[in-house]
């Protein structure tokens, strides 16, 4: 098997080359340098090994001494180290000129499992409409791993669609909640409990907010009948009411359900910089 050639990846262009490419395609990152003798007795085998496994992954090269701002962001002090990012962050590394054996453990744990690539078919043929088709995918890559996160959230949102929210919801407990599924995981959770399992009467429960102003688990009710229907300004100055005058109140169910809107509109809405502040108010007064 012909040897792959190798990016080389600097300072610049190391944000685009690695961390974007990874949510696409794994990246392996050989961090070297032309005065270190081990580093060159790797590379011909990390190479060998990219061409081996054709296009799996991206091989790509730092010198360390021409990109000292990504050697210190990853506080490389010994070299050869060698990275490997999916989802735009490192997920599995070593240290050293290591025999081909351990490489290729390395490579094991970085690479797609069979249950990483049913799960991509499921989400291929869920944004194809194959609904059915799609959750036999996501079932069989929960039987190699239970705790896959892409098929975790592919089948959460089968269900979902469904309206079975409860199971999805359950499903989504078991996300571990880091990198980009784990992000998925929690928006997706975040609009599930936004949007409720059931559609309420908004003008029943204003007429009881009316009747018993200090009814909080009315006012929480209405709140969340609001956000549900994306009114998300009156729902979380209703909600924010609630954390104002009983911020344990069902358990901080108001101060749940305002972050659970936050994570909905994401960080950089105007109405969640507006109430983080608001609530931090409330809760630290």
């Amino acid at each position: 098997m012909a040897a792959a050639v190798p990016i080389d990846v600097g300072d610049a262009d190391f944000e685009r080359e690695v961390l974007a490419r990874s949510r696409a395609v794994p990246v392996v990152v050989d961090f070297w340098a032309p005065w270190c003798g081990p580093c060159r007795a790797l590379g011909p085998l990390l190479e060998r090994l990219a061409g081996e496994h054709a296009g799996a992954f991206v091989l790509a090269k730092v010198d360390v001494d021409r990109a000292p701002a990504v050697a210190q962001r990853y506080g490389v002090r010994s070299i050869p180290l060698v990275l490997g990012f999916r989802d735009g962050e490192p997920v599995a590394g070593f240290v050293g000129a290591q025999p081909e054996s351990a490489v290729r453990q390395f490579l094991e744990r970085l690479l797609p499992t069979a249950a990483d690539r049913l799960a991509t078919e499921g989400d291929e043929l869920a944004a194809a409409g194959h609904e059915n088709a799609a959750e036999e995918r996501y079932r069989n890559a929960l039987g190699l791993e239970p705790r896959n996160g892409a098929a975790l959230v592919g089948l959460a949102r089968v269900l979902a669609e469904r309206g079975a929210v409860a199971d999805a919801l359950e499903l989504l407990e078991r996300v571990v909640a880091s990198g980009t599924v784990g992000a998925a995981a929690e928006q997706l959770a975040a609009r599930l409990r936004v949007r409720g399992e059931a559609p309420v009467d908004e003008a029943a429960l204003r007429a009881r907010v009316a009747a018993h102003p200090d009814d909080l688990a009315a006012h929480l009710d209405l709140g969340r009948a609001l956000a549900a229907r994306g009114d998300y300004d009156a729902a979380l100055a209703e909600l924010l009411r609630i954390v104002e005058r009983d911020r344990e109140f069902a358990e901080q169910a108001a101060r749940r359900a305002m972050l659970d809107v936050f994570e909905l509109l994401g960080r950089d809405h105007p109405l969640v910089e507006r109430y983080r502040a608001e609530l931090a108010r409330a809760l630290f007064r």
